[in-house]
């Protein structure tokens, strides 16, 4: 069965002008069990994720200071959201989510959590909308309980996944593999094991191409027993934080071709959904509910 990770906390309102969002979270799911492709059984509630799963990514003095709310003004700007108890809170939860769907991997072949795919938060601070790094902590959980050895990070959001890249810098047991816009944001990049930098305007063809040449020989070569997928959305040619020139049916293929291989070679796959911000709502949730169908129809 799949299992996707979802808690009400995860549409927090916020402030005007921040809302926008968010909005997919609360409509996301409403459209996977209208349409069939979900049922209420498909989804768990995560809780607080336990600090010390927290603190296997993330520096104790950083996390402290997101609970108490000490963050320095500057350091909080980066984040980019107003900060509060809630949100601090939220991202905890989005963090046990992934967790939870991490054990929902190993039991079904793949699980998906409605949000996460929180690359931007590095060890020691956060940025652009990223506070904790829910695949780096999935990753590191998995390993600490022994539940799996070599894991390969497969991050496909239009923006590189910097974050990510800093936390397992020296960490030769997770390959990060990054395929990003090369103008867009992070100006200054992180170094990932693997970072694919596209041009503007990359469409379907190239980026595909580019995709089904790499991933397997990625495979291949580093022989990975877990996947974390990040699978943003923001690739799309809509999108207004993104500059690749993908359309609704590229980015289904894309998501087609990655767990279609996952499932070839027998490894779970854990997928956080990332980042979506074309301005026309019904075309980020189009989007994102194709890897939902897509999960069901690969893997049940």
């Amino acid at each position: 069965m799949l299992k996707i990770a979802y808690h009400p906390i995860y549409k927090h309102p916020l402030p005007e002008g921040h809302r926008f969002p968010m909005l997919k979270y609360e409509l996301l799911p409403e459209q996977l069990l209208h349409e069939g492709t979900c049922t209420e059984s498909n989804f768990f509630k995560p809780t607080m994720a336990e600090e010390h799963h927290i603190l296997n990514a993330h520096t104790q003095a950083y996390v402290d200071d997101l609970k108490n709310l000490t963050i320095e003004p500057r350091a909080a700007r980066k984040i980019g959201f107003p900060l509060s108890k809630m949100l601090v809170q939220r991202e905890f939860i989005i963090a046990d989510g992934t967790i939870k769907a991490s054990k929902f991997a190993l039991k079904y072949g793949i699980a998906m959590n409605i949000a996460g795919g929180t690359h931007h938060a590095y060890s020691d601070h956060g940025e652009a909308f990223c506070m904790l790094n829910d695949q780096a902590i999935g990753a590191r959980y998995l390993q600490e309980k022994g539940l799996a050895h070599k894991i390969l990070i497969v991050d496909l959001d239009v923006h590189q996944g910097n974050g990510t890249a800093e936390i397992f810098e020296n960490d030769p047991s997770v390959f990060t593999f990054s395929m990003h816009g090369k103008s867009n944001y992070p100006f200054k990049k992180e170094h990932s094991d693997l970072d694919i930098a596209l041009e503007n305007d990359c469409d379907d063809a190239t980026y595909l191409s580019i995709l089904k040449d790499t991933l397997p020989q990625l495979i291949d070569w580093e022989k990975p027993d877990f996947i974390f997928y990040l699978c943003g959305v923001d690739v799309i040619a809509s999108d207004k934080l993104g500059k690749l020139a993908l359309s609704i049916a590229g980015c289904k293929e894309r998501d087609r071709f990655v767990l279609q291989t996952c499932k070839d070679h027998n490894i779970p796959v854990m997928c956080s959904m990332g980042g979506g911000y074309s301005p026309d709502i019904k075309i980020i949730i189009e989007a994102h509910a194709n890897t939902f169908r897509l999960a069901q129809d690969i893997f049940f």
